[in-house]
């Protein structure tokens, strides 16, 4: 078993922009490895940001940029005011303590939401109006656990793991930052360890790499292919895909994905009635049509 460790934050368009490629290596090797995911704590005040020179303008130019190069959906107009990451990161820490491996689902709703609605991170109403609908999540009781003294105590421990990065491959590539203090991992890092080896992925990398590492890690894993069809993704992915990480999916090995081809198949499966499409930013979220009407 080779568990992969998730460095991350819900506010970071590097690391939404990373979900095609991380979707890919969970595909190929499923169960073989053991997710875990690290919240990063970008920001404790909006202010913070200010003090760096960001702005609303500048968020929503930077996310048009990455809507343009990497293909996740974004809804790039600049929001009310900037707004700190610390409250959705113990949400979703919150999340992980209730229901362990729920803090998956929570992590990519907030996702969602932050980078295609107005909401703000730092709000607590648009964190709960983002997380309803989540499947086996209580939004308002959720939101409700921020503050307290266990969800906080694990915050600041997943903080504290995630500025240990001095010395590791990820600063040696430049893929660590220093913005409070000691060297920390940026969004999306990922550890794959096993048998006490660790490979790190420092920062944004493309799918090649996180194969690289875990085929170095184990030798000896399955390893599975795309399918033909999206279908059998949607099965997969339950909560569902977006567009760009169906292109990444089919691509065959580590190919450039055919977004087109890949929108083409979804739009087959959904006139034959066996896919569902959510309006999502500028594009959709793709999921099995027995999943929608369940």
């Amino acid at each position: 078993m080779i568990t992969a460790t998730l460095y991350s934050d819900p506010a970071c368009p590097w690391a939404y922009s990373a979900a095609p490629a991380l979707r890919v290596t969970e595909w190929r090797y499923g169960d073989q490895l053991e997710w875990r995911l690290v919240l990063v704590g970008l920001t404790e005040d909006a202010r913070q940001y200010e003090e760096r020179g960001y702005t609303p303008l500048r968020g929503a130019l930077g996310q048009a940029m990455f809507r343009r190069r990497y293909g996740m959906p974004f809804a790039a107009l600049p929001k009310a005011r900037l707004s700190a990451t610390s409250r959705a990161c113990r949400a979703v820490i919150a999340a992980r303590i209730e229901d362990p491996g729920s803090e998956w689902r929570v992590f990519r709703a907030l996702q969602f939401a932050n980078f295609t609605t107005p909401m703000l991170l730092d709000d607590d109403g648009d964190l709960a109006r983002a997380l309803r609908g989540v499947e086996g999540i209580d939004a308002d009781a959720l939101v409700a656990r921020i503050d307290e003294p266990d969800v906080c105590q694990a915050y600041e421990e997943d903080k504290a793991r995630t500025r240990g990065a001095a010395g590791s491959a990820a600063e040696l590539q430049g893929k660590t930052r220093v913005t409070d203090g000691p060297v920390r991992f940026t969004a999306p890092s990922v550890v794959f360890s096993r048998n006490g080896t660790e490979l790190v992925a420092g920062g944004f990398q493309p799918a090649e790499a996180y194969d690289i590492l875990v085929a170095n890690l184990d030798p000896g894993l399955r390893r599975q292919g795309p399918p033909e069809t999206p279908e059998p993704l949607l099965e997969r992915f339950a909560d569902g895909l977006t567009t760009q990480e169906v292109a990444a999916l089919l691509a065959e090995n580590n190919e450039a994905p055919d977004r087109a081809g890949a929108e083409a198949a979804l739009i087959e499966l959904l006139a034959a009635g066996r896919a569902a499409r959510e309006p999502l930013g500028d594009d959709a979220l793709w999921t099995a049509a027995n999943r929608a009407s369940a």
